[in-house]
């Protein structure tokens, strides 16, 4: 089969520049290898940045923070920082008597321990309440209730 003979035959396909409607002189995102290099982009320099400011040299300024962990007050002395004067104390105990030693009491009168034995639990430090107390400056720090 020949062609027509009013026609010319194209000698070569167009191509993909061509095709797509690429505009060739439009510049790429990216940097064309040049003689010798290798298409991976090996050995090209990189992009140049483009719309981002220079890094500022601004000083970060770091504040730290510290958080006392809430103090958790029983019958025994605790090792913690005062408060009030800010020194690093063991605590001293203080015994009260508070709802479980008066209900211990009158528990003892109803069983019948009438005659001074309904007084003992005002005796007994593990039926009182605990204050803790600074030594240095004799501040109360906490207390811990029975009931």
């Amino acid at each position: 089969m020949s062609a027509p003979s009013g026609n010319p035959t194209p000698s070569a396909p167009p191509s993909y520049e061509e095709a797509v409607g690429i505009n060739v002189n439009y510049p790429r995102p990216y940097p064309i290898p040049g003689p010798g290099q290798k298409p991976d982009g090996k050995g090209m320099n990189p992009p140049p940045h483009m719309g981002q400011p220079p890094p500022a040299n601004n000083p970060i300024t770091v504040q730290t923070v510290y958080v006392q962990q809430p103090v958790l007050f029983y019958d025994r002395p605790v090792q913690m920082c005062c408060p009030s004067c800010n020194q690093v104390i063991v605590t001293r105990l203080s015994y009260d008597a508070g709802a479980l030693t008066w209900l211990s009491c009158g528990g003892l009168c109803l069983v019948g321990c009438i005659a001074g034995c309904c007084l003992i639990p005002f005796c007994i430090d593990a039926l009182k309440d605990v204050d803790h107390i600074c030594p240095k400056c004799s501040a109360l720090v906490g207390s811990y209730k029975r009931l």
